[in-house]
Order: structure tokens, then C-alpha cells, then sequence
């Protein structure tokens, strides 16, 4: 599992890659905790003053690892124990410093909702972005519920969280998700780009007005509790469990 998440520091930006292209940089436990960790680290470093977010091999993330829904939904989640994902979407909305999101390829799932709680997305022209979780018997999660309506519109919003539509990079850019579109491969030169120009404003005013702009912490995490109280709901159907396996079933033929 070792090196599924790379965390590297140059200069004052703190990268994340995500890095498993054998299973599309789908994310295990082991990959949540890591970045975790690596976000909230930075949040005592003074150095660290502007985060990127990044997947390798043409592959933003297909995001939660099947393999691990099929584990929690068969076996019953703890109601004591968060799941890690959660411990990474806390993180995510904790966060106090500018994240750059720079996406290749597909993102898919949490995937989408990562990007969701990014301040500047830059996306290759391949980018898609899809959130079927009402398709497997789930729930939006990490907040999604209340960021995407804000973003794009209710009726977007619908067409991808409920009927699980995806949208394309320019659809993305046109809805408001993604600042810009570039060609493939460029996004990470584009954000390291975008970091920089970031890291060279004054960091206790990009910090404060950063804050007037987002949603309050304590909304989103009291919405991000209402979707994790419905969503480990829907966990225990025993008609979530078939879709999994069905999905396993038709990737293996």
C-alpha cells in the first residue's frame, strides 16, 4: 500500500498525488488516512501556505475502492468508528490554507466531492466528472448535497447527484466547478502555476478572505453528518451490497 499517496513540499506548496493507476487511483482506507494526514499537517506549518491535489496516469480518482464497500457493507459499520473517508472529508473542511485541485481523467465519487471543497480546479480536456452514488442505493456525501446546489444550480445539481449524469470539463468549467480547461497533462503545470501566484499574496489576508468566502465550517459539517447518518443507513440495504457486487461482476468479464 506503501506509496499510493504521494506528499511532496517545494517551496511553500504541499502536493498530494494520488498514485494506485492499476485500479484507476481508486482509494483504499490506508490512502484516506495518508491524506489526512498530510492536510492537516500542514495546517501547523507555517511554510505550507497553498495545497495541490493531484492523480497520476492520466487519472484524477475512480474514487472509493469497491473492494472496500463491499468489506464495510457486508460485515456492518461500526457506529462508534468514522469511516476513513469521513476522516478525510472532515479534513478537507477543516482545512484553513487555498487547495488547487488539478484534474486529469475521471473523478468519480468522492472523487467529484474532493473538488467540490478545492478552491481553484484546473482540469485536462479528458476530465470528467461523475457522482452515481443514488445508482448503487447510496446518499451524496462529504457536503456535496449542500456545495453543488450553491455552485451550479439546483437542476445541475440534480442531474448529477440524483441521476448521476456526468459532466465534462467544459460542462464543469460552464457550471462553475472548474476555472479552466487545458490540454491533457497540463493541469498540474497549470495548478503549480496557479500555487505560486497564490503563495505570493499576503497568507493572513488569503486566509481571512478565504473564509468570508466559503460556506461556515460548522455548516458543512452539520451536513456532512446528516449525509453520513442517512448514507452508513443505506450501507446496511442489502440491495447496496447486490449493486456492488453486480459492478465487481461485469468489471471481471
Amino acid at each position: 500500500m506503501a506509496g499510493h499517496i504521494i506528499v511532496s513540499d517545494e517551496e511553500a506548496t504541499r502536493t498530494i498525488v494520488m498514485r494506485r493507476p492499476e485500479k484507476k487511483n481508486a482509494l483504499t482506507e490506508e490512502m484516506f488516512l495518508a491524506m489526512s494526514e498530510a492536510i492537516s499537517s500542514a495546517q501547523s506549518d507555517p511554510d505550507i501556505r497553498c495545497l495541490i491535489l493531484t492523480g497520476r496516469s492520466g487519472v484524477f480518482t475512480a474514487g472509493e475502492d469497491i473492494a472496500d464497500f463491499i468489506s464495510e457493507a457486508a460485515t456492518g459499520l461500526d457506529p462508534e468508528k468514522p469511516r476513513n473517508s469521513s476522516v478525510f472529508l472532515r479534513a478537507l473542511v477543516n482545512n484553513k490554507k487555498p487547495i488547487v485541485a488539478a484534474v486529469d481523467g475521471v473523478a468519480v465519487g468522492i472523487g467529484t466531492t474532493i473538488v467540490l471543497h478545492c478552491d481553484f480546479v484546473i482540469a485536462g480536456t479528458t476530465a470528467s466528472f461523475l457522482s452515481p452514488f443514488v445508482r448503487y442505493g447510496l446518499v451524496p456525501e462529504g457536503a456535496s448535497s449542500l456545495l453543488l446546489p450553491r455552485m451550479a444550480g439546483h437542476q445541475r445539481a440534480f442531474s448529477m447527484l440524483v441521476m448521476g449524469r456526468p459532466m465534462s470539463a467544459d460542462e464543469a468549467r460552464e457550471a462553475g466547478l472548474v476555472n479552466a480547461v487545458v490540454a491533457p497533462g497540463h493541469a498540474i503545470i497549470e495548478a503549480q502555476k496557479v500555487a505560486r501566484e497564490i503563495c505570493a499574496l499576503p497568507a493572513e489576508v488569503v486566509a481571512i478572505s478565504r473564509r468570508l468566502l466559503k460556506l461556515p465550517t460548522e455548516e458543512l459539517l452539520r451536513r456532512m453528518g446528516q449525509e453520513e447518518h442517512l448514507f452508513r443507513e443505506r450501507m446496511s440495504a442489502p440491495s447496496v451490497l447486490a449493486a456492488f457486487r453486480n459492478f465487481l461482476s461485469r468489471k471481471k468479464k
